[in-house]
């Protein structure tokens, strides 16, 4: 027969168990109030994603944090910045160097448990694929046999490379370099035949960084899924849910037609329950979160809905259209859950 939970024993574990866990609980919140930012981990520089101009970061994945640090301090700017290569990623999270990780990373199983992350959404859907000179005349990526390919160690792009090559019986040269932006540089100097990674950031590379864009062609073929989002440590709820639903409200924010530019009048005159529920109008959700009840309008009004950050982080810099990114409503993958 099993054993009553009302037992002594199994009250007293529970009671340590929920102790336990309360301590935990709130720590990062407690901390990022007390230091007045978020300490936010990015990429050593992909355009459209996280890129420092001028000393300026910008990106979807630094507009993820912007969002952050709106819903937390009313300041979307409140936001320091770290630069990090794949390699770092990880550990840079789990020792607390950043308390945030938005840094175009995929999510996965593994990174889910054993490496002790909680994916807070996705940011954006992409696939890796090729890229190569057009000059070479290759136009599918089953005609790399014995390629020497560029590759960032540490990221599910090597370990999907070597998958998909071994699938095609096909042999490849790995060209391991850890930086983002030197991987680039090396793919250009003729270094390798191949730049693998996101198609995104091919995009990014090719539009951003080549000297004559129309040199390269990005082959048709998507290998992969790549769910790219941003993660926290496992272990506090309180601020993984500040970090999801900061991610949520700037989609939800689309779906009601809510931009940086109408916010205040939808604040004002909307008689729809959902509007008036997510930019405080009817309080309890920023209670819910620990938060003010402005913090979803001061998310959108400093920062904008996700179309508009799409929009001008990948659309117009890269010449990406919405694809699998566009709402759910348009055909597409993008669906916030419901803020109320």
């Amino acid at each position: 027969m099993l054993k009553k939970l009302t037992s002594t024993s199994a009250v007293a574990a529970l009671s340590l168990s929920v102790l336990a866990a309360g301590v935990q609980a709130g720590e990062t919140v407690d901390a990022v109030m007390e230091q007045g930012y978020v300490q936010c981990g990015v990429s050593t520089g992909l355009a459209g994603f996280s890129n420092a101009t001028g000393g300026d970061w910008a990106g979807i994945d630094v507009d993820v944090c912007r969002a952050v640090a709106a819903a937390m301090f009313g300041d979307s700017e409140a936001v320091r910045y770290t630069g990090l290569t794949a390699n770092q990623r990880f550990t840079a999270l789990q020792s607390g160097e950043v308390d945030v990780l938005s840094r175009n990373t995929t999510w996965t199983l593994t990174r889910d448990t054993s490496l002790g992350l909680n994916f807070a959404g996705v940011t954006y859907y992409d696939g890796q694929g090729f890229m190569v000179r057009k000059d070479l005349g290759v136009t599918s990526a089953t005609q790399l046999d014995g390629a020497a390919v560029c590759v960032e160690p540490g990221t599910t792009t090597e370990l999907n490379l070597a998958d998909y090559f071994r699938a095609q019986g096909m042999d490849f040269e790995p060209v391991v370099i850890e930086n983002t932006s030197e991987v680039t540089a090396a793919f250009f100097a003729g270094r390798c035949d191949v730049y693998t990674t996101d198609a995104s950031g091919l995009a990014s590379a090719r539009n951003v960084s080549a000297e004559n864009p129309s040199d390269y062609v990005i082959l048709p073929e998507i290998i992969s899924k790549e769910p790219l989002g941003p993660a926290v440590r496992h272990g506090d709820d309180e601020w993984l849910d500040i970090v999801r639903w900061s991610l949520t409200a700037l989609i939800e924010a689309e779906e009601f037609g809510i931009t940086s530019e109408n916010v205040d009048e939808m604040r004002d005159n909307s008689s729809n329950p959902g509007i008036q529920r997510l930019l405080g109008v009817t309080p309890g959700l920023g209670e819910a979160l620990g938060l003010d009840e402005d913090w979803a309008y001061n998310i959108i009004s400093q920062v904008g809905n996700y179309g508009e950050i799409y929009q001008t982080n990948v659309t117009d810099l890269l010449g990406l259209e919405r694809g699998l990114n566009a709402l759910w409503t348009d055909g597409g993958l993008m669906y916030a859950n419901p803020v109320r």
